[in-house]
């Protein structure tokens, strides 16, 4: 499903109208519920109203009976199933709960028909929450919580309806992470940054794999730009994973809203102590996995650590190698990580680094502002590793064996709140055309984010941009930190011929001097007037 016209053509999320007002109306409704507990309630009841819209859209088709549907039974679950759509047993229908919305057992009648859309839906096994009729959930704001979640969508076709429960959806996620701040960043990553990773690698088509996939938003991403580009739902294989149970839950539910099938394992588990796709070469990785966890835990004899056992004190290096090691033979990974992962020496990790490096896997590295992350103020970058450069010059890439391109981007984005700065529409498309002119990718598809221009040719831009060479990078002890290399920006020249312009400058400066003078006079004088004055 791609966005409606009216919200892609905003720079930043914090541009939202109707989402917005939707998520102050039901922040109203929270009470005294704390935001981690009242993202569920809310997230499972856009969720029912999603499957019960889908569902209505395709009764709707069967009760017409014309084409593919004559003769068809409105009741029978396989219609449904056979269409990928979800089962909606008649006590679990958006209609039947907004008639007992003002019902004092409707936190009862919620978690039935939650059982039994579960009951139907194998997919949905263990999946959506269930404690609606909990004693400290007050009734009456449940209710009406239910009434203002019924207004999505009325009035609209069918599919703009659901576009506007899968935009909703993503856009609560996003100020729940923001509502419980370090916490919220375990389940939820920027959109701006999954959107910039996305473009970035580009997955058209093939196996896409984050190993560490929270509430699924690369996913969505993913399908987003494939759809945008001209492929369609179903183009690429979603595979991922996810260790907390219920950032699981949110993840399932968030593709199911979008109509997205994905493979997220039968259970959560821990990436490092149970691969749960080991047998997996992903043509795509994205990922923003957990910085710096000393506590992980790690087999020394692992088949993943190939280019060095990572310390126990600090899993970066263990995700790093996890993702290189489940990328096919021409496959291309982008991911999110800690800025020291860039520069650190401390237990090996400037060796594995260098064996990284000197394995010409690094394509491009990206620094970025601090800000963006609500689970961290630190500034984070962007690594982006390529399994076979060679191979991608010989599908019309340029050759870019033995080089790296580092942008330093630290200097963009733009303030949405006090605490937290989003990359714009622009910010991103600057970032990704540069990084697609430097590969040189000559296919049709390729072209500057939101345009119709190609990609224009590359070009170094001090303080910005710099291709190096794999001997530049061991000169500089193989640190990846961008900074290092893009050097200082250029000064704009003002014409001014130097004889004429250091005169000027040192006038300007004596007049300062003097000016400062009788302000020092002033200042004093003051104080001898109250006394303090020699």
């Amino acid at each position: 499903m791609s966005r409606s016209k009216s919200t892609a053509a905003k720079d930043t999320t914090a541009n939202l109208g109707f989402e917005a007002k939707l998520w102050l109306a039901a922040d109203k409704l929270r009470n005294n519920m704390d935001a981690g507990e009242y993202k569920h309630v809310v997230l499972g009841l856009i969720f029912l109203k999603y499957i019960s819209d889908a569902f209505e859209e395709m009764r709707a088709r069967l009760l017409a009976g014309k084409g593919d549907y004559q003769g068809s039974d409105p009741e029978d679950a396989d219609e449904y199933k056979a269409e990928n759509v979800f089962w909606v047993p008649k006590e679990a229908r958006w209609s039947h709960l907004q008639a007992s919305a003002k019902q004092p057992t409707i936190g009862k009648v919620l978690d039935d028909a939650m059982v039994a859309i579960e009951r139907d839906n194998p997919r949905l096994k263990g999946v959506l929450p269930k404690d609606y009729a909990r004693p400290g959930l007050d009734k009456h704001r449940l209710g009406e919580l239910i009434d203002l979640i019924g207004t999505i969508g009325l009035g609209d076709a069918a599919n703009r309806s659901k576009d506007i429960l899968g935009r909703v959806y993503e856009y609560f996620l996003g100020r729940f992470a923001s509502a419980e701040g370090k916490r919220g960043g375990e389940f939820y990553t920027p959109q701006c940054v999954d959107k910039l990773l996305v473009h970035m690698i580009a997955p058209y088509k093939g196996r896409v794999y984050d190993p560490c996939n929270g509430s699924g938003g690369l996913f969505v991403q993913s399908e987003k730009f494939t759809e945008a580009h001209g492929g369609k739902l179903g183009d690429i294989s979603i595979y991922g994973q996810e260790s907390n149970p219920t950032t699981w839950k949110l993840a399932i539910m968030n593709l199911a809203i979008r109509g997205i099938e994905g493979n997220l394992g039968s259970e959560p588990a821990d990436t490092f102590r149970r691969d749960l796709h080991k047998d997996l070469k992903a043509d795509y990785i994205l990922a923003n996995f957990p910085f710096n966890v000393s506590d992980w835990y790690r087999a020394d004899d692992d088949i993943r650590w190939q280019y060095g056992l990572p310390p126990k004190g600090n899993a970066n290096f263990g995700w790093i190698q996890h993702i290189i090691h489940h990328l096919a033979p021409n496959g291309i990974a982008g991911f999110v990580s800690a800025n020291g992962a860039m520069s650190s020496n401390q237990s090996g990790e400037g060796d594995i680094r260098r064996a990284i490096v000197e394995a010409d896997l690094v394509d491009c590295m990206v620094a970025l502002p601090g800000q963006l992350f609500y689970s961290t103020q630190i500034p984070v970058c962007l690594w982006f590793l390529a399994k076979n450069k060679n191979a991608d010059a010989k599908r019309g890439f340029r050759d870019r064996r033995k080089q790296t391109l580092f942008i330093d981007a630290r200097k963009l984005g733009t303030l949405i709140d006090r605490v937290h700065r989003e990359l714009t529409d622009a910010d991103i498309a600057k970032i990704v055309s540069t990084y697609h002119a430097w590969r040189g990718d000559s296919s049709t598809k390729n072209k500057e984010p939101g345009t119709k221009k190609p990609t224009a040719a590359y070009a170094d831009v001090p303080g910005f941009c710099k291709s190096a060479t794999t001997a530049e990078i061991a000169a500089h002890g193989h640190v990846l930190t961008p900074g290092r290399y893009v050097g200082a920006e250029e000064v704009e020249n003002d014409g001014d011929p130097f004889e004429e312009k250091m005169p000027r400058l040192v006038a300007e400066l004596h007049a300062q001097f003097a000016e400062s003078a009788k302000l020092e006079q002033a200042i004093k004088a003051n104080l001898r007037g109250l006394g303090y004055g020699g």
